[in-house]
């Protein structure tokens, strides 16, 4: 990229601030490490060395564990794709190296929730520790032991964190579904893992509405016959407890030790699946050490994370991000939690200063979303530093989608002039990010800042050659310590081996479109797989829908090419669901054709532009461009896609006639 096309500088590293990176680089150098000059250079060197660099991320966390008398030994024991072998000689647990707090006191508050459904609740660290013991002493008397598993129906709520860590303790494998799920999207993943204990809410508050999910419940569980517990939390009714269930008031009313489990590094920890779009959810495995290590660094490095927090991120526990929100407490953060509509209704009209003002309130320093959230902000006008006191924020996190540069441009005029902007793109695949921020590097409008630390990122054309400003494949060259174990009773490892390394052997396809500057910035363009190819010219999806959705009269959008068979240049549909009294006619037509032709080229201008009352995305906000291209082409909509694993599911039948149209 040359420099005529470089994008402004939004934000710059504050000198007088120094980052805990800044301090592990002069470590590094000081007992004899290579000495980095700058973020590059240090990158450069994680993913070269990738033994030092995860060995010297150990000794900057010194996460509790087993390790020989001279230290972890080797990091990195096999590099195989798939395959690595990592910490060979170390046995620990995630839920010790999170409870152990570092750097807070028994009575600090280390938990804040909030929820739609019920009062503030919050926990200090000894509180935390104490449920945890609570629920561990649970599911002892429940038979639950190393590797079993336990499934929870629940929300963003502390007894769901509880869980998990009271499971991980004992070395049982977790797995959360959020109770928005239906009961064909829960049975198609917990059926793959067979748990022996669900714990489950009665149902929830969500937009003013009352969410029962006792049919569900019932369902799930006569579907599932290896579940032999069934624990209630009486969350939306309290004091309403089946009887063929136990309460959770029951389930924790006797005290048990806080004890743990020490583990090898490749013990499954959790199950998190992919959206089921298309087929089975794949049931990802991830394991304690590679989880521990990797958030410690993401959190504690790049985001730079110490117990001086407040961390959110809007996130459901059926979204990887929770995952990631929680794990903030093994740096010593307060984690905030939310249950509940991120923008209620109000007079018609969606508040989409909520999360602002509780923010403000509850002096939240890292504010994580969606960039579609933040997109819906800046179209609804509201600017969060006039609602709410945001002084605190000193980061904003950004992920799901990619963030254009107008939108990097409104969180600098409308939230925070002095915060960092991490937009930050991985996957549920690895529970963390590939690409993302860093304390010591600027935000350029529109760009992702940096390649994240011991990940070997990488663009690669169609022959496997790595490139430098030229779009192309985002590739893992190296081995991450959170990459799967594999998938869930893969015996031989075939499927999943199939998912990331059949295009190019011994190296991670993760599926998006990557563009990686000279400055060692990226910007990611949408999904491989969803390409829009006009002419011989590839075309990202993701400027499609930062153009379309910045017109007020556009809610949401889709957009799909249908190939031509015989060498033409083939079909683009672009679908737009509309705000409430717009209607697509000749008039917003024109606007929308004019908008995409001068922001973008001619060849972005849709063939067909076709209006939709409901679009479906799935249940954790991402567009369905595949399973919606195949219903265009003619696959049964019970094949393309799984209707349990969408919201607005009412969308297919739209795409079925629109098909008809086409034909």
């Amino acid at each position: 990229m040359t420099s005529d096309t470089t994008p402004p500088i939004l934000w710059r590293p504050d000198p007088a601030r120094p980052s805990r990176l800044a301090r592990f680089q002069d470590r590094l150098a000081a007992a004899g490490g290579p000495v980095t000059t700058g973020y590059d250079d240090l990158w450069s060197w994680s993913v070269t060395d990738l033994d030092a660099f995860w060995l010297a991320v150990w000794g900057w966390f010194d996460p509790p564990a087993d390790v020989p008398a001279d230290g972890p030994g080797v990091a990195l024991a096999d590099d195989a794709m798939p395959g690595a072998t990592w910490f060979p000689e170390v046995r620990l647990n995630y839920a010790e190296a999170m409870l152990r707090l570092p750097g807070r006191g028994a009575d600090d508050v280390v938990v804040v929730s909030r929820s739609e459904t019920r009062d503030e609740v919050s926990l200090t660290a000894a509180e935390l520790r104490a449920l945890v013991g609570r629920v561990r002493a649970g599911l002892v008397r429940a038979g639950v032991g190393t590797g079993d598993r336990v499934a929870a129906y629940a929300p963003n709520i502390p007894e769901t964190l509880a869980v998990l860590l009271a499971t991980a303790s004992l070395g049982a494998t977790f797995s959360s579904c959020a109770p928005e799920f239906g009961t064909q999207s829960v049975t198609d993943r917990w059926k793959q893992i067979e748990p022996r204990v669900l714990v489950t809410v009665d149902g929830y508050a969500y937009g003013g509405k009352r969410i029962e999910r006792a049919d569900e419940v019932a369902a799930i569980r006569a579907a599932i016959p290896s579940i032999e517990t069934t624990v209630w939390v009486d969350y939306l009714d309290p004091g309403s407890v089946p009887a063929d269930t136990i309460g959770w008031d029951e389930f924790t009313a006797t005290e048990g030790p806080l004890d743990f489990v020490r583990l090898p590094f490749d013990h499954p920890l959790y199950v998190l699946f992919s959206s089921g779009t298309t087929g089975l959810p794949k049931p990802i495995v991830h394991g304690h050490g590679g989880i521990t290590v990797e958030h410690l660094k993401a959190l504690g490095l790049q985001t730079d994370l110490g117990p001086e927090d407040t961390f959110f991120w809007f996130s459901t526990t059926g979204w990887m991000m929770w995952n990631y929100l929680v794990s903030a407490l093994g740096v010593g953060a307060t984690i905030v939690l939310y249950d509940g509509n991120p923008a209620p209704a109000v007079e018609g009209r969606p508040d989409v200063g909520m999360l602002w003002r509780m923010a403000a309130d509850l002096g939240v320093t890292y504010f994580g979303t969606s960039a579609p959230f933040l997109l819906q902000c800046r179209k609804e006008g509201i600017v969060p530093r006039e609602i709410a006191d945001l002084s605190a924020v000193r980061g904003i996190g950004s992920t799901g989608a990619p963030l254009p540069a107008e939108g990097f441009t409104w969180v600098y005029e409308a939230v925070s002039a002095t915060a960092q902007l991490g937009s930050l793109s991985g996957g549920t695949d690895v529970c963390s990010g590939f690409v993302g921020s860093a304390p010591t590097v600027p935000v350029y409008a529109g760009e992702i800042a940096c390649r994240c630390l011991g990940v070997a990122v990488a663009a690669y054309d169609d022959q496997g050659r790595s490139h430098v400003g030229v779009l192309g494949e985002l590739v893992i060259e190296r081995p991450m310590p959170s990459m799967p174990l594999g998938f869930w009773g893969d015996i031989d490892g075939s499927r999943y081996s199939a998912a990331y390394f059949e295009d190019f052997p011994g190296v991670w396809r993760h599926g998006d479109w990557i563009t990686i500057t000279d400055r060692g910035t990226c910007t990611i363009t949408g999904r491989s797989d969803a390409t829009l190819n006009r002419g011989g010219v590839r075309l990202g999806t993701s400027e499609f829908y930062s153009v379309v959705e910045s017109l007020p009269e556009v809610v949401d959008s889709l957009v799909v090419h249908l190939e031509d068979t015989e060498g033409g240049a083939g079909t683009l549909v672009l679908l737009v669901r509309l705000a409430a009294d717009q209607t697509l006619d000749e008039h917003l037509r024109r606007k929308l054709v004019t908008a995409l032709r001068s922001s973008l080229s001619p060849r972005h201008v849709p063939d067909v532009l076709h209006q939709v009352d409901a679009l479906p995305r799935t249940l954790s906000g991402k567009r369905i461009e595949v399973p919606a291209k195949k219903i265009l082409q003619g696959t049964p909509v019970e094949v393309a896609v799984a209707r349990g694993a969408l919201t607005a599911p009412e969308g297919l039948d739209e795409l079925v006639a629109l098909r008809t149209l086409l034909a």
